[in-house]
């Protein structure tokens, strides 16, 4: 019997994306979580304005908190209008906030936001990466192999 795929996300609208994190750590695990936003936090996503370039997540108190994300204010938000870097609740399961702090806390990995995106029922979410920091060496070993890929890439495109 063939093996399942693993569960993909349902992304309709990505907003923002942190591409540095593959380079910069090994993704072991990817969780996908809820985001707890205020009203103008939804317009401004919206809208496409995000960053969560340096952007972690921490179990705190039982709960996870995406800390450093920045949600600039919503341009026609006026008085309500939300703070840009507040630390912002993820919603997981217990079991899943058990796991992830385990993890933490024995195995020293670290817990990075890969992205931020509406899914089909237009719910915020973030794809959470349980992720271990790669050494000096390990990054020079994936720029090789990404200038060998280019370099085989274009050697197939030349030669036929």
């Amino acid at each position: 019997m063939a093996r399942p795929k693993p569960a993909t996300f349902d992304k309709q609208k990505t907003v923002a994306d942190n591409r540095r994190v593959r380079f910069d750590y090994h993704v072991d695990e990817v969780f996908e979580a809820g985001l707890a936003l205020h009203g103008t936090e939804v317009k401004a996503l919206r809208a496409g304005q995000a960053s969560i370039k340096e952007s972690y997540a921490e179990v705190r108190d039982g709960q996870v908190w995406l800390v450093n994300a920045n949600i600039p204010e919503y341009s026609h938000g006026n008085r309500l209008n939300h703070e840009p870097k507040r630390p912002r609740k993820l919603l997981l399961h217990e079991r899943e906030i058990e796991k992830l702090f385990g993890a933490v806390e024995r195995k020293g990995m670290t817990l990075v936001p890969l992205s931020i995106y509406f899914n089909s029922t237009g719910r915020a979410k973030v794809e959470l990466a349980l992720a271990k920091g790669k050494q000096a060496h390990d990054k020079r070993q994936t720029i090789k192999e990404r200038d060998w890929k280019r370099d085989k890439a274009r050697l197939m495109r030349e030669k036929g």
